[in-house]
C-alpha cells in the first residue's frame, strides 16, 4: 500500500498547485472585468477580446479547480446521511461512489471533451464576435480538467483504501475532513467567543 500512497501524496500535490493557480485566476478575472467596466464607463470603449477572456478565466477556474476542492473536500456531502454512518461506513460509500460514478464520470467527460478541442484547434476556430478570440484553449479546459479530477479521484480512492485496511488516515473524520472554510469559521467562531468572555 505504501507506493500507492505515494501516488496519491504526488496526485495532491498536482491538485494543490494547480489549486493555488485558480485562485490567481479569480482575482485576474475580477481585475480585468472591473478594468473593462471602467474603460466602458469613462471612455465610451468596449472589447469582445476583453469580455471573452473573463469567460475563459471563469471557465478555468470551475473546471481546473475541481480536483482541488475534492481535495479540499469542499464539495456538497449529504451529511444528514454521512453523519449517521460509522466511519468505515462512509468510507464504503466514498469508494462506491467513486468507483461507479466519479471516475465513470471522468472518463466520459475527457473522451467527449478530447475531439471536442482538437476539432477547434485543428480548424483554427474563432469566436464569431468581432475581436473575439480563438476557441480552442477553452475548450482545451473541457479535458484537462477532467483529467485532473480523474487524478484526485484516484488519489481518494487510494486514501479510502488504506484507511479501510488499516494503514491509513480517516480523511473524512475530525480536523482533516473539515474544508479550509469550515476551520476558518470555527476559528473566528473561538476568538469571538474568548473576546465576549472578555468583556465580562
Amino acid at each position: 500500500m505504501t507506493p500507492f500512497l505515494s501516488i496519491s501524496r504526488l496526485i495532491d500535490q498536482i491538485s494543490t498547485v494547480v489549486g493555488k493557480i485558480t485562485m490567481w485566476l479569480i482575482l485576474a478575472t475580477t481585475l480585468i472585468s472591473a478594468g473593462n467596466a471602467l474603460v466602458r464607463k469613462f471612455f465610451n470603449q468596449s472589447s469582445n477580446g476583453l469580455l471573452e477572456i473573463q469567460w475563459y478565466l471563469f471557465a478555468a477556474v470551475f473546471m481546473l479547480g475541481a480536483g482541488y476542492g475534492f481535495l479540499k473536500n469542499s464539495h456538497v456531502r449529504i451529511d444528514f446521511i454521512s453523519s449517521k454512518l460509522s466511519d468505515r461506513g462512509r468510507n464504503w460509500v466514498d469508494v462506491i461512489g467513486i468507483l461507479t460514478v466519479l471516475i465513470p464520470f471522468c472518463v466520459i467527460g475527457i473522451s467527449l471533451g478530447w475531439p471536442f478541442f482538437m476539432q477547434a484547434y485543428t480548424s483554427g476556430e474563432i469566436s464569431t464576435n468581432a475581436g473575439g478570440l480563438i476557441r480552442w484553449p477553452v475548450y482545451g479546459f473541457i479535458p484537462l480538467g477532467f483529467a485532473l479530477l480523474l487524478l484526485q479521484a484516484v488519489s481518494e480512492l487510494i486514501k479510502r483504501i488504506a484507511f479501510l485496511k488499516g494503514v491509513g488516515p480517516d480523511v473524512l473524520s475530525g480536523e482533516e475532513a473539515k474544508s479550509d472554510e469550515q476551520k476558518h469559521l470555527e476559528e473566528l467562531e473561538k476568538k469571538t467567543a474568548e473576546l465576549l468572555a472578555g468583556d465580562k
